[in-house]
Protein backbone atom coordinates (compact mmCIF):
# COMPACT_ATOMS: atom_id res chain seq x y z
CA UNK A 1 0.00 0.00 0.00
CA UNK A 2 2.96 2.19 0.17
CA UNK A 3 3.00 3.18 -3.62
CA UNK A 4 -0.83 3.64 -3.34
CA UNK A 5 -0.70 6.13 -0.65
CA UNK A 6 2.17 7.93 -2.02
CA UNK A 7 0.39 7.95 -5.73
CA UNK A 8 -2.75 9.58 -4.08
CA UNK A 9 -0.55 12.09 -1.99
CA UNK A 10 0.50 12.95 -5.79
CA UNK A 11 -3.09 13.29 -6.66
CA UNK A 12 -4.07 15.17 -4.02
CA UNK A 13 -1.96 18.22 -4.98
CA UNK A 14 -2.74 18.11 -8.45
CA UNK A 15 -6.43 17.74 -7.58
CA UNK A 16 -5.90 20.58 -5.19
CA UNK A 17 -4.55 22.50 -8.13
CA UNK A 18 -7.60 21.87 -10.71
CA UNK A 19 -10.46 21.72 -8.05
CA UNK A 20 -9.61 25.37 -6.70
CA UNK A 21 -10.13 26.50 -10.36
CA UNK A 22 -13.17 24.02 -11.66
CA UNK A 23 -16.05 24.59 -9.41
CA UNK A 24 -15.52 28.62 -11.12
CA UNK A 25 -14.95 27.53 -14.57
CA UNK A 26 -18.48 26.63 -15.78
CA UNK A 27 -19.63 30.02 -14.88
CA UNK A 28 -16.61 31.62 -16.08
CA UNK A 29 -17.53 29.79 -19.38
CA UNK A 30 -21.25 30.61 -19.61
CA UNK A 31 -21.28 33.85 -17.67
CA UNK A 32 -18.02 35.71 -18.78
CA UNK A 33 -17.22 34.47 -21.29
CA UNK A 34 -20.37 34.26 -22.97
CA UNK A 35 -20.96 30.64 -23.81
CA UNK A 36 -24.60 28.14 -24.00
CA UNK A 37 -24.95 25.50 -21.85
CA UNK A 38 -24.62 23.24 -25.21
CA UNK A 39 -20.76 24.89 -25.21
CA UNK A 40 -20.01 23.97 -21.83
CA UNK A 41 -21.23 20.68 -22.92
CA UNK A 42 -19.34 20.72 -25.70
CA UNK A 43 -15.83 21.78 -23.94
CA UNK A 44 -16.30 19.50 -21.12
CA UNK A 45 -17.37 16.53 -23.20
CA UNK A 46 -14.41 17.30 -26.07
CA UNK A 47 -11.94 17.64 -23.07
CA UNK A 48 -12.83 14.21 -21.91
CA UNK A 49 -12.84 11.96 -25.15
CA UNK A 50 -9.33 13.58 -25.59
CA UNK A 51 -8.51 12.17 -22.30
CA UNK A 52 -9.68 8.63 -22.44
CA UNK A 53 -8.36 8.77 -26.28
CA UNK A 54 -4.88 9.09 -24.59
CA UNK A 55 -5.40 6.63 -22.29
CA UNK A 56 -5.43 3.87 -24.35
CA UNK A 57 -2.43 4.81 -25.86
CA UNK A 58 -0.57 5.54 -22.62
CA UNK A 59 -1.83 2.02 -21.27
CA UNK A 60 -0.82 0.05 -24.09
CA UNK A 61 2.21 1.27 -24.35
CA UNK A 62 3.20 1.14 -20.38
CA UNK A 63 2.56 -2.54 -20.84
CA UNK A 64 4.80 -2.48 -23.74
CA UNK A 65 8.04 -1.31 -22.36
CA UNK A 66 7.24 -2.31 -18.52
CA UNK A 67 7.48 1.08 -17.41
CA UNK A 68 4.50 3.16 -15.86
CA UNK A 69 6.31 5.79 -14.02
CA UNK A 70 7.72 7.87 -17.19
CA UNK A 71 4.08 7.81 -18.66
CA UNK A 72 2.31 8.99 -15.12
CA UNK A 73 5.35 11.89 -14.62
CA UNK A 74 4.58 13.41 -18.14
CA UNK A 75 0.69 13.16 -17.57
CA UNK A 76 0.72 15.31 -14.36
CA UNK A 77 3.38 17.27 -15.62
CA UNK A 78 1.18 18.53 -18.57
CA UNK A 79 -1.54 19.34 -16.96
CA UNK A 80 0.37 21.45 -14.22
CA UNK A 81 1.69 23.82 -17.05
CA UNK A 82 -2.06 23.51 -18.95
CA UNK A 83 -3.57 25.32 -15.81
CA UNK A 84 -2.46 28.51 -15.51
CA UNK A 85 -3.09 29.37 -19.31
CA UNK A 86 -6.88 29.96 -18.47
CA UNK A 87 -5.67 33.23 -16.96
CA UNK A 88 -5.40 34.10 -20.50
CA UNK A 89 -8.29 33.27 -22.49
CA UNK A 90 -11.02 34.99 -23.69
CA UNK A 91 -13.54 33.57 -25.46
CA UNK A 92 -14.46 29.78 -24.75
CA UNK A 93 -12.62 28.15 -27.70
CA UNK A 94 -9.37 29.33 -25.70
CA UNK A 95 -10.92 27.60 -22.63
CA UNK A 96 -11.78 24.58 -24.67
CA UNK A 97 -7.66 24.31 -26.13
CA UNK A 98 -6.46 25.01 -22.36
CA UNK A 99 -9.11 22.23 -20.99
CA UNK A 100 -7.99 19.86 -23.81
CA UNK A 101 -4.53 20.34 -22.65
CA UNK A 102 -5.21 19.67 -19.36
CA UNK A 103 -7.27 16.57 -19.98
CA UNK A 104 -4.78 15.12 -22.18
CA UNK A 105 -2.23 15.26 -19.42
CA UNK A 106 -4.82 13.48 -17.32
CA UNK A 107 -4.65 11.04 -20.30
CA UNK A 108 -1.36 10.17 -20.37
CA UNK A 109 -1.21 9.51 -17.04
CA UNK A 110 -4.29 7.74 -15.56
CA UNK A 111 -4.27 4.20 -17.38
CA UNK A 112 -0.29 3.64 -16.25
CA UNK A 113 -1.52 5.28 -12.66
CA UNK A 114 -3.93 3.27 -11.95
CA UNK A 115 -2.41 -0.05 -13.31
CA UNK A 116 0.85 0.49 -11.15
CA UNK A 117 -1.94 0.90 -8.12
CA UNK A 118 -3.20 -2.63 -9.58
CA UNK A 119 0.26 -3.91 -10.08
CA UNK A 120 1.13 -2.83 -6.20
CA UNK A 121 -1.32 -5.23 -4.63
CA UNK A 122 -2.96 -8.66 -4.50
CA UNK A 123 -6.37 -8.53 -6.46
CA UNK A 124 -8.35 -9.52 -3.64
CA UNK A 125 -7.52 -5.69 -2.16
CA UNK A 126 -7.98 -4.25 -5.21
CA UNK A 127 -11.14 -2.45 -4.01
CA UNK A 128 -9.14 -1.09 -0.64
CA UNK A 129 -6.70 0.36 -2.34
CA UNK A 130 -8.36 1.93 -5.12
CA UNK A 131 -10.33 3.35 -2.55
CA UNK A 132 -7.52 4.54 -0.41
CA UNK A 133 -6.37 6.17 -3.52
CA UNK A 134 -9.77 7.84 -4.27
CA UNK A 135 -9.91 9.01 -0.95
CA UNK A 136 -6.69 10.57 -0.94
CA UNK A 137 -7.50 12.27 -4.45
CA UNK A 138 -10.72 13.50 -3.69
CA UNK A 139 -8.83 15.52 -0.02
CA UNK A 140 -7.27 17.10 -2.37
CA UNK A 141 -10.46 18.15 -4.26
CA UNK A 142 -11.95 19.32 -0.80
CA UNK A 143 -9.57 21.55 0.07
CA UNK A 144 -8.94 23.21 -3.55
CA UNK A 145 -12.68 24.69 -3.92
CA UNK A 146 -12.51 25.80 -0.01
CA UNK A 147 -8.77 27.40 -0.96
CA UNK A 148 -10.21 28.96 -4.24
CA UNK A 149 -13.28 30.65 -2.43
CA UNK A 150 -10.96 32.06 0.28
CA UNK A 151 -9.05 33.25 -2.63
CA UNK A 152 -11.90 34.55 -4.63
CA UNK A 153 -13.09 36.74 -1.81
CA UNK A 154 -9.15 38.59 -2.39
CA UNK A 155 -8.38 38.04 -5.75
CA UNK A 156 -9.89 38.18 -9.14
CA UNK A 157 -10.53 34.58 -10.60
CA UNK A 158 -7.92 34.82 -13.34
CA UNK A 159 -5.16 35.41 -10.36
CA UNK A 160 -6.37 32.39 -9.13
CA UNK A 161 -5.44 30.35 -11.89
CA UNK A 162 -2.02 31.14 -11.97
CA UNK A 163 -1.95 30.56 -8.59
CA UNK A 164 -3.01 26.88 -9.21
CA UNK A 165 0.26 26.10 -10.75
CA UNK A 166 1.52 25.66 -6.59
CA UNK A 167 0.12 22.63 -5.67
CA UNK A 168 0.64 21.00 -8.73
CA UNK A 169 4.26 21.70 -8.87
CA UNK A 170 4.47 19.70 -5.38
CA UNK A 171 2.68 17.05 -7.20
CA UNK A 172 5.65 16.44 -9.39
CA UNK A 173 8.02 16.73 -6.61
CA UNK A 174 6.57 13.71 -4.88
CA UNK A 175 5.94 11.85 -7.90
CA UNK A 176 9.81 12.44 -8.96
CA UNK A 177 11.45 11.16 -5.55
CA UNK A 178 9.01 8.72 -3.83
CA UNK A 179 6.94 6.58 -6.17
CA UNK A 180 8.04 3.63 -6.57
CA UNK A 181 8.20 1.50 -10.40
CA UNK A 182 6.99 -1.81 -10.10
CA UNK A 183 8.40 -3.87 -13.15
CA UNK A 184 5.55 -6.64 -14.56
CA UNK A 185 6.22 -9.48 -16.91
CA UNK A 186 7.59 -8.95 -20.22
CA UNK A 187 4.55 -8.53 -23.10
CA UNK A 188 4.93 -11.87 -25.17
CA UNK A 189 4.60 -12.23 -29.02
CA UNK A 190 1.11 -13.64 -27.72
CA UNK A 191 0.21 -10.08 -26.72
CA UNK A 192 1.77 -8.13 -29.29
CA UNK A 193 -1.40 -6.57 -30.03
CA UNK A 194 -3.22 -6.90 -27.19
CA UNK A 195 -5.97 -4.53 -28.12
CA UNK A 196 -6.83 -7.18 -30.38
CA UNK A 197 -6.63 -9.81 -27.76
CA UNK A 198 -8.93 -8.30 -25.34
CA UNK A 199 -11.32 -7.88 -27.70
CA UNK A 200 -11.12 -11.64 -28.96
CA UNK A 201 -10.43 -13.40 -25.90
CA UNK A 202 -12.18 -11.54 -23.49
CA UNK A 203 -16.03 -11.71 -23.40
CA UNK A 204 -17.18 -10.19 -20.22
CA UNK A 205 -14.68 -7.46 -20.40
CA UNK A 206 -16.39 -6.57 -23.91
CA UNK A 207 -19.61 -6.59 -22.00
CA UNK A 208 -18.45 -5.06 -19.53
CA UNK A 209 -17.17 -2.32 -21.78
CA UNK A 210 -20.85 -2.10 -23.60
CA UNK A 211 -22.57 -1.12 -20.87
CA UNK A 212 -20.19 0.74 -19.23
CA UNK A 213 -20.43 2.74 -22.57
CA UNK A 214 -24.97 2.96 -21.96
CA UNK A 215 -24.17 4.31 -18.57
CA UNK A 216 -21.90 7.12 -19.93
CA UNK A 217 -24.33 8.59 -22.61
CA UNK A 218 -26.53 9.23 -19.53
CA UNK A 219 -23.75 10.26 -17.25
CA UNK A 220 -24.11 14.37 -17.34
CA UNK A 221 -21.00 16.40 -15.53
CA UNK A 222 -21.12 18.08 -12.42
CA UNK A 223 -20.69 21.30 -14.27
CA UNK A 224 -24.49 21.46 -15.23
CA UNK A 225 -25.10 20.65 -11.35
CA UNK A 226 -23.28 23.52 -10.81
CA UNK A 227 -25.25 25.71 -13.06
CA UNK A 228 -28.75 24.17 -11.95
CA UNK A 229 -27.35 25.70 -8.02
CA UNK A 230 -26.96 28.86 -9.27
CA UNK A 231 -30.47 28.55 -11.00
CA UNK A 232 -31.44 27.87 -7.46
CA UNK A 233 -30.22 31.16 -6.16
CA UNK A 234 -26.54 30.09 -5.44
CA UNK A 235 -24.34 33.74 -5.67
CA UNK A 236 -21.42 33.20 -7.83
CA UNK A 237 -18.77 33.63 -5.33
CA UNK A 238 -20.44 31.18 -3.58
CA UNK A 239 -20.59 28.04 -6.15
CA UNK A 240 -17.41 26.65 -5.48
CA UNK A 241 -18.56 25.62 -1.87
CA UNK A 242 -21.39 23.65 -4.18
CA UNK A 243 -18.31 22.13 -5.44
CA UNK A 244 -17.25 21.26 -1.68
CA UNK A 245 -19.99 19.53 -1.46
CA UNK A 246 -19.83 17.06 -4.33
CA UNK A 247 -16.13 16.77 -2.92
CA UNK A 248 -16.84 16.01 0.64
CA UNK A 249 -19.40 13.56 -0.33
CA UNK A 250 -17.38 11.70 -2.81
CA UNK A 251 -14.39 11.13 -0.69
CA UNK A 252 -15.99 10.34 1.94
CA UNK A 253 -18.13 7.18 0.33
CA UNK A 254 -14.46 6.12 -1.53
CA UNK A 255 -12.92 3.77 1.06
CA UNK A 256 -16.53 2.29 2.27
CA UNK A 257 -17.48 1.59 -1.32
CA UNK A 258 -14.11 -0.14 -1.98
CA UNK A 259 -13.84 -1.98 0.98
CA UNK A 260 -17.44 -3.38 0.17
CA UNK A 261 -16.89 -4.23 -3.03
CA UNK A 262 -14.39 -6.58 -2.11
CA UNK A 263 -16.76 -7.99 -0.19
CA UNK A 264 -20.66 -8.38 -1.64
CA UNK A 265 -18.88 -7.85 -5.70
CA UNK A 266 -17.84 -5.00 -7.59
CA UNK A 267 -20.98 -5.61 -10.06
CA UNK A 268 -23.46 -4.82 -7.33
CA UNK A 269 -21.80 -1.96 -5.88
CA UNK A 270 -21.85 -0.32 -9.48
CA UNK A 271 -25.56 -0.83 -9.86
CA UNK A 272 -25.78 1.00 -6.52
CA UNK A 273 -23.87 4.03 -7.96
CA UNK A 274 -25.64 4.52 -11.07
CA UNK A 275 -29.23 4.12 -9.09
CA UNK A 276 -27.58 7.02 -6.63
CA UNK A 277 -27.60 8.99 -10.16
CA UNK A 278 -31.16 8.83 -10.75
CA UNK A 279 -31.79 10.04 -7.27
CA UNK A 280 -29.44 13.24 -8.72
CA UNK A 281 -31.86 13.54 -11.48
CA UNK A 282 -34.33 13.12 -9.97
CA UNK A 283 -33.62 16.35 -7.63
CA UNK A 284 -32.69 18.43 -10.17
CA UNK A 285 -36.07 18.29 -11.43
CA UNK A 286 -37.97 18.75 -8.30
CA UNK A 287 -35.47 21.04 -6.30
CA UNK A 288 -36.81 24.61 -7.40
CA UNK A 289 -36.52 28.54 -5.74
CA UNK A 290 -33.94 27.39 -2.33
CA UNK A 291 -30.35 27.98 -2.37
CA UNK A 292 -29.80 24.84 0.02
CA UNK A 293 -31.60 21.99 -2.18
CA UNK A 294 -27.92 23.17 -4.34
CA UNK A 295 -25.90 21.55 -1.38
CA UNK A 296 -28.48 18.70 -0.87
CA UNK A 297 -28.32 18.06 -4.59
CA UNK A 298 -24.75 18.30 -4.40
CA UNK A 299 -24.53 15.50 -1.56
CA UNK A 300 -26.04 12.98 -3.77
CA UNK A 301 -24.27 13.77 -6.70
CA UNK A 302 -21.07 13.14 -5.26
CA UNK A 303 -22.11 9.83 -3.47
CA UNK A 304 -22.55 9.08 -7.13
CA UNK A 305 -19.14 10.08 -8.46
CA UNK A 306 -17.53 8.72 -5.65
CA UNK A 307 -18.82 4.83 -5.51
CA UNK A 308 -19.02 4.68 -9.57
CA UNK A 309 -15.41 6.06 -10.12
CA UNK A 310 -14.08 3.73 -7.73
CA UNK A 311 -15.74 0.67 -8.79
CA UNK A 312 -15.50 1.15 -12.09
CA UNK A 313 -11.16 1.45 -11.48
CA UNK A 314 -11.61 -1.80 -9.17
CA UNK A 315 -13.57 -3.93 -11.34
CA UNK A 316 -10.39 -4.37 -14.13
CA UNK A 317 -8.22 -6.21 -12.54
CA UNK A 318 -11.12 -8.72 -11.80
CA UNK A 319 -11.54 -9.93 -15.40
CA UNK A 320 -8.09 -8.87 -17.31
CA UNK A 321 -4.42 -10.34 -16.29
CA UNK A 322 -1.74 -7.91 -15.05
CA UNK A 323 0.58 -8.04 -18.63
CA UNK A 324 -2.03 -6.37 -20.54
CA UNK A 325 -3.61 -4.33 -17.64
CA UNK A 326 -2.83 -0.91 -18.85
CA UNK A 327 -4.40 -1.53 -22.56
CA UNK A 328 -7.81 -2.81 -20.60
CA UNK A 329 -7.57 0.55 -18.52
CA UNK A 330 -7.11 2.56 -21.74
CA UNK A 331 -10.09 0.82 -23.71
CA UNK A 332 -12.50 1.25 -20.57
CA UNK A 333 -11.84 4.88 -20.49
CA UNK A 334 -12.23 4.72 -24.40
CA UNK A 335 -15.24 3.79 -24.32
CA UNK A 336 -16.53 5.98 -20.99
CA UNK A 337 -15.09 9.00 -23.02
CA UNK A 338 -16.75 8.40 -26.36
CA UNK A 339 -20.40 7.77 -24.38
CA UNK A 340 -19.54 10.83 -22.11
CA UNK A 341 -18.97 13.40 -25.03
CA UNK A 342 -21.73 12.54 -26.94
CA UNK A 343 -23.61 12.42 -23.52
CA UNK A 344 -22.90 15.67 -22.25
CA UNK A 345 -23.54 17.91 -25.88
CA UNK A 346 -27.08 15.94 -25.79
CA UNK A 347 -27.65 16.76 -22.57
CA UNK A 348 -26.42 20.44 -22.77
CA UNK A 349 -28.41 21.06 -26.00
CA UNK A 350 -31.41 19.43 -24.36
CA UNK A 351 -31.55 21.39 -21.85
CA UNK A 352 -30.92 24.59 -23.73
CA UNK A 353 -33.80 24.10 -26.45
CA UNK A 354 -36.04 22.38 -24.44
CA UNK A 355 -35.50 22.57 -20.88
CA UNK A 356 -34.19 20.65 -18.20
CA UNK A 357 -37.06 17.82 -18.02
CA UNK A 358 -36.52 16.38 -21.34
CA UNK A 359 -32.60 16.70 -20.56
CA UNK A 360 -32.73 14.80 -18.10
CA UNK A 361 -35.58 11.99 -19.17
CA UNK A 362 -32.42 11.76 -22.08
CA UNK A 363 -30.31 10.42 -19.44
CA UNK A 364 -32.69 8.14 -17.15
CA UNK A 365 -33.14 6.21 -20.49
CA UNK A 366 -29.45 5.36 -20.53
CA UNK A 367 -29.02 5.07 -16.87
CA UNK A 368 -31.71 2.64 -16.82
CA UNK A 369 -31.08 0.79 -19.77
CA UNK A 370 -26.78 0.29 -17.99
CA UNK A 371 -28.54 -0.53 -14.66
CA UNK A 372 -30.42 -3.58 -15.94
CA UNK A 373 -27.55 -4.52 -18.18
CA UNK A 374 -25.53 -4.63 -15.33
CA UNK A 375 -28.13 -7.19 -13.52
CA UNK A 376 -28.09 -9.21 -16.46
CA UNK A 377 -24.64 -9.40 -16.26
CA UNK A 378 -24.40 -10.53 -12.96
CA UNK A 379 -26.96 -13.63 -13.55
CA UNK A 380 -24.72 -15.03 -16.60
CA UNK A 381 -21.83 -14.92 -14.17
CA UNK A 382 -23.96 -16.93 -11.67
Amino acid sequence: MRNVTILGLVSFFTDFSTEMISGMLPLFIVTELGASRAILGAIEGSAELVSYGFRLVSGSLSDKIRRRKIFILAGYALSTISKPFFSLSFNWFDVLIIRISDRIGKGIRTAPRDALIADSVVEESSGKAFGLHRTIDQSGAIAGPIAGYVLLQFLDIRDIFILSLIPGAIALIILIFFVREVITKAVTNEFRNNFLHLLRENRPFIVLLVITGIFGLGAYNFSFILLKSSDLGVIESSIPLVYVTINITHTAVGIPSGIITDRIGKEKVLILGYSVLLVSSFLMILFHGNFIYAFILASVYGLYIGITETVQRAIIPKYVDSIIRGTAFGLYNLIIGLSFFIGNIVFGYLWDIYGLTIAISFSSVFVITAILGMIAFIRNRD
